[in-house]
């Protein structure tokens, strides 16, 4: 059996659902899309092929293993993108929540069917009009930050994954810990004006550490809230461009340990001047399609 438990985004990390990258099928047309980055990539015709991917993956893996995490992979189901493990679900503390996620990636959630049934506690599945997605959801010990989108034009944008009702549903289940929900920018169409989900623009990496990109947020109280918060030597502020490539979404290994992108430059240098190893790993054709580190990952247990 699995034991899960998770805590916070930084404890050493013990037990990870990576997702794979063989049998995507057919590159998506226009109207297969559900966000605009990948969209973006399709209209001009460098969206990424799957040899890119394997690759890519494959790379992460090998750090993973290097670095003694124990690394399980969904089942591979023909013709459907699996990498983005972390929407299917997540851990807060010990218990396990099954994501509503859009529904055309529900063939998604099959893949991963064997594993749920090896964890030590029972799989909450949200009733199905609660929707929310893994990216959104940030554990940092008696707080969670949840991204959610709450305009009334909320049903119709593919790219608002997480809703209010989930939100307050997490508020009664989960009494220990402070729930505070954060608005993200959200567009079906437009690259810079949408973040998918929230640790596409924010990630906690130490106990008072993290990364904030403000052009992801829709409102400047809720950036100016976390700087405060962690204060603002610790916090690692991205430019738009460093927003645009996702500067967030690292994975973090344990706090002296951090898994990302090599083309993070400035994030990279800043890491290792506090004290932090940086695994370099080229991820530029999965990013391609709104995901990096983080969102190929699904953690069940860290220290």
């Amino acid at each position: 059996m699995i034991k899960v438990n998770i805590e916070n985004e930084y404890s050493r990390l013990k037990i990870v659902i990576l997702g794979i990258a063989s049998n995507l099928g057919d590159p998506p047309t226009e109207s297969d899309a559900y966000d605009p980055r990948s969209l973006y990539h399709i209209k001009n015709n460098s969206y990424p092929i799957e040899d890119d991917l394997l690759r890519e993956v494959d790379s992460f893996y090998n750090k993973l293993i290097k670095h003694n995490v124990e690394v399980i992979r969904p089942t591979n189901i023909n013709n459907c993108n699996q990498i983005f493990a972390r929407d299917l679900g997540f851990v807060i503390s010990n218990l396990f929540f099954l994501s509503n996620i859009v529904p055309n990636r529900n063939d998604e959630l099959k893949g991963i069917d064997d594993i749920l049934k090896n964890l030590d506690v029972g799989v909450i599945k949200l009733p199905e009009f609660m929707h929310i997605e893994g990216g959104d959801v940030i554990v940092h010990n008696d707080k969670v930050f949840i991204g959610t989108y709450s305009d009334i034009d909320y049903s119709n944008l593919i790219t608002a994954r997480t809703n209010n009702s989930s939100i307050d549903y997490l508020k009664k289940m989960i009494t220990d810990k402070e729930i505070i929900p954060i608005d993200l920018k959200k567009s079906n169409t437009d690259i810079y004006k949408n973040t998918l989900h929230l640790d596409c623009c924010f990630q906690t990496i130490a106990n008072d550490k993290a990364i904030i990109c403000p052009d992801g947020f829709k409102s400047k109280k809720d950036v100016d809230f976390l700087i405060n918060y962690f204060g603002e030597s610790n916090v690692f502020v991205a430019n738009p461009e460093e927003t645009f490539q996702l500067t967030s979404n690292v994975l973090v290994v344990s706090p002296d340990l951090i898994i990302s992108n090599v083309k993070f430059n400035r994030l990279n240098s800043w890491l290792e001047n506090k004290g932090v190893l940086v695994e370099e790993v080229d991820y530029s054709n999965v990013s391609k399609m709104s995901g990096l580190f983080r969102c190929s990952t699904l953690p069940l247990k860290r220290e």
